[in-house]
């Protein structure tokens, strides 16, 4: 029944692909090795049973919905089904046929997908996870914004009810309006950070013009007690270009986090001096953060630094944080971020941003 395709013998046994003849019967005519060895059958097998046969449950509707067209003499282009394996496993194929009506068979020829397909359903499965996870934080996000402003409100209250005629230590004094200032810094924080969660359900970035100058200031009375207590100094070289174009709360974040990394990875016995610069690179913008602290071994650390939850100093306070939003937030200002650093030497951090 075959002989009349032995002139397609040399074509069938060299391609790695599937490559059939069928018949409008609905049986195959002619199969080249790879059909057999992809499906595990013997070529009698092959033969003796009805196409459809072969094909898995579910796809046995569209195919032969399909299959109606090409006995129409309409061509079929990347047609995907599913075959079952003799020893009972799915594999997915790509078909290409070209129906030749006035022989009553079908020239088709297929690609083994599966692989493809498995990569495929494990991408959507992470990134259905990472969708639910990213809603989970969210929930969080707002959550502890929320629940956290009751309490600091409620600190702010008791502020008011104390009578500060009755204190008459000056130290006292001025530590209750430090507690006043940070109570209140909180709050405010809190109320930006609720508003960066709701713009975050939003690919856009709000950008204004950012002092630089003052977005240090920011940062530095916010943290004021831990600056005085560790003695770190901060310097700034902002003349060369003194305000940029970018997200001030993200700004200040990058800047938080680097400082309070710089205070908390210092040398033992060494105060910190934090020195902060910016300038024009070319077209773009470059902001430079460097310390004397700890350092990083970065042929060790390589690409990790800025991964979340890592860590690389065995400090009771290392979180692994800090690192991770100072990279992410550089990313949704559409900037890239190098480090260079040596154990013992200090870190200097570059941040590019677009002018």
């Amino acid at each position: 029944m075959n002989s009349e395709f032995s002139q397609y013998d040399i074509f069938f046994d060299l391609t790695p692909d599937l490559v059939c003849i069928a018949g409008f019967d609905g049986y195959f005519k002619k199969v080249n090795p790879a059909v057999k060895q992809t499906l595990g059958y013997s070529y009698e097998e092959l033969y003796s049973e009805p196409i459809h046969h072969f094909i898995y449950r579910d796809d046995k509707e569209k195919t032969a919905n399909v299959r109606s067209e090409i006995l129409k003499a309409i061509p079929l282009i990347n047609f995907e089904n599913r075959y079952v394996t003799k020893s009972g496993e799915i594999v997915w194929l790509s078909w290409t046929s070209q129906p030749v009506e006035s022989d009553q068979v079908v020239f088709a020829i297929a690609k083994n997908i599966t692989q493809k397909k498995e990569q495929e359903a494990d991408k959507n499965a992470l990134l259905n996870k990472l969708t639910e996870l990213n809603k989970d934080l969210r929930h969080i996000g707002h959550m502890t914004s929320h629940d956290l402003r009751s309490p600091v409100n409620n600190l702010l209250s008791i502020y008011e009810l104390i009578d500060f005629s009755k204190i008459t230590d000056k130290e006292t004094l001025e530590l209750m309006e430090a507690f006043k200032m940070c109570c209140g810094d909180l709050r405010e924080k809190l109320n930006v950070y609720s508003k960066v969660l709701r713009e975050k359900q939003s690919l856009y970035v709000p950008i204004q013009e950012v002092e630089l100058k003052k977005a240090i200031t920011n940062v530095s009375t916010s943290i004021g007690a831990l600056i005085k207590n560790t003695k770190t100094s901060i310097v700034t070289d902002f003349d060369k270009l003194p305000r940029i174009t970018s997200n001030s709360i993200f700004l200040e974040s990058i800047f938080l986090n680097l400082v309070t990394n710089s205070i908390k990875y210092k040398r033992q016995g060494i105060p910190p001096i934090i020195t902060i610069s910016s300038k024009y690179l070319e077209d773009k913008i470059q902001l430079t953060f460097s310390d004397n602290g700890l350092g990083f071994d970065l042929d060790k650390v390589g690409d990790k630094i800025f991964g979340f939850q890592q860590t690389f100093h065995l400090l009771e306070d290392s979180h692994g944080i800090g690192l991770y939003l100072v990279y992410n937030h550089v990313q949704s200002l559409g900037g890239t971020i190098e480090v260079e650093s040596k154990l013992g030497e200090g870190t200097t951090f570059r941040i590019i941003l677009n002018s």
